[in-house]
């Protein structure tokens, strides 16, 4: 590997305004006249974030398909779940917490971006002609907030997101995730006793695993990983996002235990057992946290992608997976996107519950308020901190919009949707009116008056049963009207951190990189570096450096590249640093010289 030079220009620079982007800022609205009910007792101490030693760690826990009703605490009465059941006492529970999407990839898309389904890169599930979907380089994850201010980051489980190879911007580590263990695609995390797992970018095998053999089951091999990374970097801040593919069909886990003899078929056995193993995998995050003497140091937040599955002989009606809630998996009903959603930490989230409508969006806005990292502002999630810090003055969401666009239909799922199981549909709630629409087949674009439409009030029919849509059409019309607004074909993002360009090629080529604050607040004592090979020539034509960047403002600089030979690709690195606040943020992207 060849030494490397960092290049800087010291001389500020005015810095530049981008043109304003245009597109739906939920962040800049009021909170809504509607509030939240709570019923919390403070916790004990009030966070705060000052040296790197003194900052938050996070845990983001996402079950794979685990439903609002499957969890005791959320009145689950058949498989057992103590150790979240606990942690929803000592915390915070939510009961109108919601999935971005009614299926894995959009709904995961949405949570690591703070983008919701009407604005995400991915928008469906891998099936049909769009294929797998992807991440590009133009999406920032709350992994990307976190790092930018030094924080340990990891991700250890199902990514969900293609293609299959390393050295691309969707992957984990192009996006956010210093450390990756796991599934890079939907597909493959649908083998529970997988041949092999990544990790970063090699692949690992699993030998015991060959040829169809069943040795080892990945998610114990998870939860390893997750565990060690915590002990690895328990004198460092870290967020840890621990994506296990339980209780994802097909129900398979060799750890039947007390459901061993219970009178249900072998796939409801499994599944119940898949369901313990996960409530069994965040004991043990909880355990390694307070033997570390971190449980008051750290933020756990615990929820699920979307509604219960009947995959592979599963009955979510023996379980009662959707609770009181109508409909499962795939459905726009509050049983395919209500979850549950638990936020515990012993000295910084007080105990009791909440119905703040709260759509998972709201994550990555929430935890760089925590951890006090700047974060984009043109995303859809408002910041819940102060709810974690038991106020009741947190932002509320003047509306919820929810898309479906998938292929795949299950029998129970499209009973609900009335034979419309394979229709595009959207949803959106505003206050406690939800309205729900069918396209006539797949086309977005079909005039309004060949849509169904159905409207519901949530106050006062949670179970969605009496549609409200031909005695109330002014509401109902209202809320369609809002559909169109939440929807972008391409949603235009506002630059932020650091972007770079190469351009040309041979000998002599210039390099353009470009730090954009898209944030809240302005930056101080921006600057520019370039790392290149020991030998090349880099000449900036301009500065590197500002004192200044206000919000929507951006430092742009080109330099003159020549090295002394013609050889092989090289990755070039650029780092952009400011301050925000009293702390220093750093970003980065990479480009290859051909």
């Amino acid at each position: 590997m060849p030494s490397r030079r960092r290049f800087l220009t010291g001389a500020a620079a005015a810095p530049v305004a981008l043109a304003a982007a245009t597109g739906c800022e939920d962040g800049d609205q009021a909170p809504s006249a509607q509030q939240a009910r709570h019923t919390v007792k403070p916790a004990a101490a009030a966070s705060a974030a000052q040296s790197p030693s003194d900052r938050l760690n996070f845990v983001v826990i996402l079950a794979d398909d685990l439903g609002y009703g499957e969890l005791g605490s959320y009145g689950q009465q058949l498989m057992h779940t103590p150790r979240l059941d606990a942690l929803a006492a000592e915390g915070l529970r939510f009961t109108q917490a919601y999935a971005a999407a009614p299926v894995c990839a959009p709904s995961r898309c949405s949570l690591l971006t703070g983008l919701h389904s009407g604005h995400a890169t991915v928008r469906n599930n891998p099936f049909g002609p769009g294929g797998q979907g992807a991440l590009t380089d133009k999406d920032f994850t709350f992994a990307e907030a976190l790092r930018a201010l030094g924080y340990r980051t990891a991700l250890i489980g199902k990514w969900g997101f293609g293609p299959n190879a390393p050295d691309q911007p969707s992957h984990p580590n192009a996006r956010g995730f210093e450390e990756f263990y796991g599934y890079l695609t939907h597909h493959h995390a649908h083998d529970y006793f997988p041949d092999y797992l990544w990790h970063n970018g090699t692949r690992e095998e699993i030998p015991a695993n060959k040829g169809g053999a069943q040795q080892v089951y990945a998610p114990d091999l998870i939860s390893e990983r997750a565990l060690g990374f915590i002990d690895s970097h328990r004198h460092e801040p870290f967020l840890l996002y621990l994506a296990p593919t339980v209780p994802h069909a097909p129900s398979k886990d060799p750890h039947l235990g007390e459901y061993a003899d219970r009178p249900w078929t072998g796939p409801n056995k499994r599944h119940a057992a898949q369901v313990t193993t996960f409530d069994t995998l965040v004991g043990g995050v909880t355990d390694k946290l307070t033997a570390l003497g971190l449980a008051d140091t750290t933020v756990v937040l615990v929820t699920s992608d979307n509604g219960p599955h009947e995959e592979a002989g599963t009955d979510p009606e023996l379980f009662d997976g959707n609770g009181p809630l109508r409909g499962f998996k795939r459905n726009l009903y509050e049983g395919g996107i209500r979850v549950p959603f638990i936020a515990w930490s012993p000295r910084h989230v007080p105990t009791g519950t909440t119905d703040r409508p709260t759509p998972l969006t709201d994550l990555l806005p929430t935890l760089a308020d925590l951890a006090g990292a700047p974060a984009p502002t043109d995303v859809d999630g408002l910041s819940i901190a102060p709810l974690l810090r038991g106020s009741r003055h947190t932002a509320h969401h003047d509306s919820l919009y929810f898309y479906r666009n998938h292929a795949g239909v299950t029998a129970r799922q499209d009973a609900v949707d009335h034979g419309r199981g394979d229709r595009l549909a959207e949803a959106l709630r505003r206050g406690d009116l939800k309205a729900i629409r069918f396209a006539p087949g797949q086309n977005l674009r079909a005039p309004d008056d060949r849509w169904d439409v159905e409207l519901y009030d949530l106050a006062r029919d949670p179970g969605e049963e009496h549609d409200l849509a031909a005695a109330r059409p002014a509401q109902a019309d209202a809320l369609v009207k809002l559909m169109h607004e939440s929807w972008a074909p391409v949603y235009p993002r506002r630059p932020f951190g650091v972007t770079l360009e190469v351009m040309g090629k041979g000998a002599e080529f210039t390099v353009t990189a470009t730090l954009a604050n898209g944030s809240a607040r302005p930056w101080r004592a921006a600057r520019l570096t370039l790392d290149a090979p020991s030998g090349w020539l880099v000449r900036a034509r301009d500065a590197a450096a500002a004192t200044r960047l206000d919000p929507g403002e951006h430092l742009t600089t080109h330099w003159q590249v020549t090295r002394p030979q013609v050889s092989t690709a090289t990755t070039l690195t650029c780092r952009g640093t400011a301050h925000h606040g009293d702390d220093e943020v750093t970003y980065t992207a990479t480009a290859t010289a051909g």
